[in-house]
């Protein structure tokens, strides 16, 4: 069996809902497919677990910039860096205020547009803003090309 056949499994048996905790509790037994897509060593998954809960503090970090009343995310993580052993923040303001890492960051906003028409497209109450998105894409693309 395969880890998309185990999870099916494991919705069926619970209503039609695929939740994490019933999902660790099946990977468990070790003749499972999904048994070796988790961390079972409980220092390295705790040191894991950490790590996580950083990503989110950082994440999640807000601030004002100037005169604007509307909060940003304080701190970015690039493509880049997420590629790097160890991954990285780094400043928002720092990233808009330099061409290379805006340039790097409006290629992740254009990438996750694409991601969210591919999710959302057959939702007929989202064509406008897809269609939207569409449109800064294009012009998105113009600007990174050039």
């Amino acid at each position: 069996m395969n880890v998309r056949e185990e999870l099916e499994i494991i919705r069926r048996q619970n209503g039609g809902l695929l939740r994490p905790r019933d999902v660790v509790a099946y990977a468990e037994d070790s003749e499972t497919a999904l048994h070796s897509r988790f961390q079972w060593d409980d220092s390295k998954a705790a040191l894991e677990y950490r790590l996580w809960q950083a990503r989110e503090i950082i994440r999640v970090e807000v601030t004002v910039v100037g005169a604007s009343d509307e909060p940003i995310h304080t701190y970015v993580s690039l493509r880049g860096d997420r590629d790097r052993p160890g991954g990285g923040y780094r400043h928002t303001v720092d990233v808009m205020l330099r061409s290379e890492t805006r340039k790097q960051l409006l290629a992740e906003a254009e990438s996750d547009m694409r991601a969210f028409e591919r999710k959302y497209h057959a939702l007929q109450e989202l064509a406008e803003a897809i269609t939207s998105m569409r449109k800064v894409r294009n012009e998105l693309k113009k600007q990174l090309a050039a």
